[in-house]
């Protein structure tokens, strides 16, 4: 028996593809084979951008940072060459103790790498004559040498103008900091080069002397020190007497009481960066994986279960989880994987795309439906809405029965 073939405008709620019979073109498997990988290309692309933002925030140090007689980079053997030029004694001291007893009331005592200080150096720093320069002081060092000065919060911004009194800030211009810290100061204390409503260099009175308080030791470093007015501020600074002691404290011996510090201060940002760029990893994986089904499994099942129960409970989850394309190919391989056998094709071919045209001018032989529209029921895109999946389920089941009746 031969079922009369329906209107044009009756077939799926897809549209019959490009070539106008039904078939997908390779235009359209391209599309689907994006359209399964784009989360996986998603997840890389963000990883590799994430680990571009981390690599550029991840601080250049080396165990010479900011040491007077290295030329890497991050030393400043470019600044104390300056300084000796002009005319200005420079000591470079390993001690706190050796940097206090060499201190005077017409020297600049310059601290450095402050996270090596232990207790017993804030103590011997305490009683050190002569003005202090304390280069991004830690929080226990802001206490002892500086009171009334508190850490605020990092500033990103690069360069920045003066906006304060101070003649060796004003003289030097704007500064190129790079990732610094900013404070809070309070009393008769002066701020420049605020970052916002907060200065990142801070310059108070503290036991007869002057202690100057800087965020960021970029400025002071081989690489950046002829960037904007970081060479004259630095000179200014550092040379502001006849003399400066340079104090870069080798490593403590273990064990030994390095003041009252955090588990921040003391963890290094590297550290901090890997484990957040693995929480983010690990949270991109979990959107990744959460928002779709995983591939289907085959196992034998500890008991019977009907299957009506499991045609059911699949669909709620794919109606959950709004995988109408899952659910439309799952229809279609199913409808394919039963027809081919009654249309005499080989059984591997209900899933082969090569054979999509032979499957389809087949079946429109066998029931009389335009090839556009076949095609468009077994190949087609996925519905646009549930109602579309519904009337793809129902053409489907036509096509079918009328395989089977004729």
């Amino acid at each position: 028996m031969v079922i009369q073939s329906p209107p044009r405008d009756t077939g799926p709620s897809a549209s019959p593809s490009a070539n106008g019979t039904g078939v997908p073109t390779a235009g359209q498997v391209a599309g689907r084979r994006w359209r399964s990988a784009r989360g996986v290309v998603g997840v890389f692309l963000a990883l590799i951008v994430i680990a571009v933002v981390l690599a550029a925030l991840r601080p250049s140090g080396s165990p010479e940072g900011l040491d007077p007689t290295s030329p890497k980079q991050d030393g400043t053997r470019a600044l104390a060459e300056i300084l000796k030029q002009r005319g200005t004694s420079l000591t470079v001291a390993r001690r706190a103790g050796r940097a206090a007893d060499a201190s005077t009331a017409g020297s600049v005592l310059v601290v450095t790498r402050t996270e090596r200080l232990t207790s017993d150096d804030l103590d011997r720093l305490r009683g050190a004559r002569g003005d202090l320069l304390l280069v991004r002081p830690s929080r226990d060092v802001l206490e002892a040498l500086a009171p009334g000065v508190r850490a605020s919060g990092p500033s990103f911004a690069r360069t920045s103008a003066p906006d304060c009194a101070l003649q060796a800030a004003t003289l030097a211009g704007r500064v190129s900091f790079g990732q610094s810290q900013t404070y809070e100061a309070s009393g008769n204390a002066t701020g420049c080069y605020k970052a916002g409503d907060f200065p990142r260099l801070v310059q108070t009175q503290s036991a007869g002397r002057t202690v100057t308080v800087v965020g960021s030791a970029g400025f002071l470093t081989n690489e950046h020190l002829a960037e904007e007015g970081n060479a004259a501020l630095a000179m200014n600074l550092v040379g502001a007497r006849s003399s400066a002691v340079w104090l870069i404290p080798d490593l403590p011996p273990p064990g030994s009481d390095t003041g009252d510090k955090t588990i921040v201060d003391l963890v290094p940002f590297g550290v901090w960066l890997f484990f957040l760029e693995l929480l983010v990893t690990v949270l991109l994986v979990a959107l990744w994986r959460g928002r779709r089904l995983g591939p289907v499994v085959a196992e034998a099942l500890p008991v019977v279960v009907r299957s009506a129960e499991t045609v059911e409970g699949r669909s709620r989850l794919y109606r959950a989880s709004r995988a109408r394309d899952r659910a439309a190919d799952a229809l279609r391989s199913g409808a394919r994987d039963r027809m081919v056998p009654l249309l005499g094709l080989p059984r591997a071919s209900a899933q082969d795309l090569a054979a999509a045209q032979e499957i389809v001018a087949a079946v429109a032989v066998r029931t009389g439906w335009n090839e556009a529209v076949v095609g468009s029921a077994l190949y087609g895109p996925e519905p646009a809405d549930d109602a579309g999946l519904i009337a793809l389920a129902n053409v489907l089941d036509d096509l079918e029965r009328q395989v089977r009746q004729s």
